[in-house]
């Protein structure tokens, strides 16, 4: 395995999202930024946070499933093997930071912190450039026509 043979991405997409989900407990430990206002039944907020964990639980769960189903890694400090174009990723080709995007923000609502809001811009910039725009070049250079082929058809995103 060679460095060239891996997207280079800035971090561990998990990393990120973690650490974004950090700042967002710290901040909300020092500044507390309240996302629902109190007059609202805390068990709507809680209701939210939890289906968005558990659809991005899914979807996480059928991406790496994906993945593993077609023989390569999901690490991105491991060289993709074969293009993964089926199942979920025949609808999104970034399933699983979709998923890790609505745990993010899950959590964020049952924490009742709307500095998962304040924080989420710079989190999906981050992925956005640092993360996925690698990968795609990454991926551009080791499949060529048949990753443009897929990128044509398949949406970034859901």
């Amino acid at each position: 395995m060679t460095a060239r043979d891996t997207p280079g991405v800035i971090a561990p997409p998990p990393l990120v999202f973690l650490g974004f989900l950090a700042a967002v407990l710290t901040l909300d430990a020092l500044w507390p930024l309240p996302l629902r206002p109190a007059s609202l039944d805390p068990r709507i907020g809680w209701t939210a946070g939890a289906v968005l964990i558990f659809v991005g639980l899914v979807v996480f769960v059928l991406g790496v499933c994906n993945f593993a189903r077609a023989g390569t890694p999901v690490p991105t400090r491991a060289p993709s093997r074969v293009l993964v174009t089926t199942g979920i990723n025949a609808v999104s080709r970034n399933p699983i930071y979709t998923a890790m995007f609505l745990i993010y923000l899950g959590a964020g609502v049952l924490a009742n912190s709307a500095w998962v809001i304040a924080l989420f811009v710079p989190l999906a910039l981050i992925i956005r450039y640092g993360v996925v725009a690698r990968e795609e070049i990454y991926l551009e250079r080791k499949f060529g026509d048949d990753y443009r082929a897929y990128k044509a058809r398949v949406r970034r995103w859901f």
